[in-house]
């Protein structure tokens, strides 16, 4: 969080925050506050989740928007957490703080736990799982009323312009790559199948598992963006997070195995055609470029020497363009095919 908006926040906010819900916020446990305060806090005893949002960072109808569409695939069996209403019958809940204000919200707490890189459950059932339950969000939101919900569309986010928060002379290569990859993108065709809204942070952060299902939160990124996007990304962080101080053809053997089984389960679903497959590289692209600008952003990098290590990682493959993997897109996505279409 901004060193600015971390001055604005304090114990009594937290307090009237959790009140506007019903809830206590006495033992409250901090769960994080990266780029939104998030809190479990207590409601007749039962662990509620609070957000609090800063006005910098998001509208309030933005956060609206958010919520109506994560209660819509909810309503449509989709395992997300529910969000509840304020005691004044609001999703969101207002609180001015100096010149501006926090967006408060109350999500259910998602049953089970997270998977970890090590677990004996970070493998291809889970991937399967994973693949399934990113396809049942984008299939039932092909229908979801747009004018419904207010978000951003993906080239309108401030980090689109990465020198904002960036060197303009030491990474130039970067910011030039950057923008000649957000006018490819831009050119690709948008249809109610292949555009919409997305979560666009599906990572093993972002979900619990449980009794076999995943269950998804955090749907603070969600955007207009490309579907594909929502299988980049978990294609992109699994092989980062594990591999990323290892060589492009061991990134590579894992991130096969990942898409593999990821596939499996969101082509069992609902089906993606090839070409679409193949344009991953754009999008695996595209969250390094992203990654870069939050960190610049949002990370004091002179006094982080782990997130600065990270983001050197990153800039030198940007600089050489070295991609995260390096996939055979169209075997991988005959393999994932569902089986009476393999015969």
């Amino acid at each position: 969080m901004e060193q600015w908006v971390e001055n604005l926040f304090s114990e009594d906010v937290l307090k009237e925050a959790a009140t506007r819900f019903g809830a206590d916020a006495s033992d409250a446990k901090k769960l994080g506050d990266f780029e939104n305060y998030v809190f479990e806090v207590k409601r007749e005893g039962k662990p509620y989740i609070l957000r609090l949002t800063h006005s910098s960072h998001r509208s309030k109808k933005e956060v609206e928007g958010e919520l109506k569409w994560i209660n819509f695939l909810h309503g449509h069996d989709i395992h997300v957490s529910l969000v509840h209403k304020s005691q004044y019958k609001q999703l969101v809940e207002e609180l001015a703080v100096g010149d501006s204000y926090f967006y408060v919200c109350l999500f259910d707490k998602a049953p089970g736990t997270p998977v970890k890189m090590n677990d004996p459950e970070f493998g291809p059932e889970l991937f399967e799982k994973w693949g399934a339950t990113t396809a049942k969000m984008h299939l039932v939101t092909e229908d979801y009323h747009e004018s419904e919900t207010q978000r951003q569309c993906w080239d309108e986010d401030d980090l689109i312009e990465l020198e904002k928060y960036i060197d303009a002379v030491g990474d130039k290569v970067i910011i030039e790559g950057n923008r000649n990859l957000v006018s490819e993108i831009q050119q690709l065709p948008q249809t109610k199948e292949t555009f919409g809204l997305i979560h666009s942070d599906i990572h093993p952060g972002n979900f619990f598992y449980h009794e076999g299902d995943i269950h998804v939160f955090d749907f603070d990124d969600a955007m207009f963006f490309y579907f594909v996007s929502d299988i980049a990304i978990p294609l992109y962080y699994t092989t980062w997070w594990k591999y990323r101080e290892k060589t492009l053809e061991t990134r590579s053997a894992f991130g096969a195995e990942v898409l593999t089984h990821f596939l499996r389960g969101y082509m069992n679903v609902r089906a993606i055609p090839l070409e679409w497959i193949e344009r991953l590289p754009l999008f695996l692209k595209m969250r390094d470029y992203t990654l870069y600008g939050v960190f610049h952003k949002k990370v004091d990098l002179a006094n982080n020497e782990r997130e600065n290590e990270l983001v050197a990682g990153i800039r030198k493959r940007l600089i050489k363009d070295e991609p995260i993997v390096d996939l055979d897109y169209r075997a991988i996505w005959e393999q994932s095919l569902p089986s009476p279409l393999n015969k």
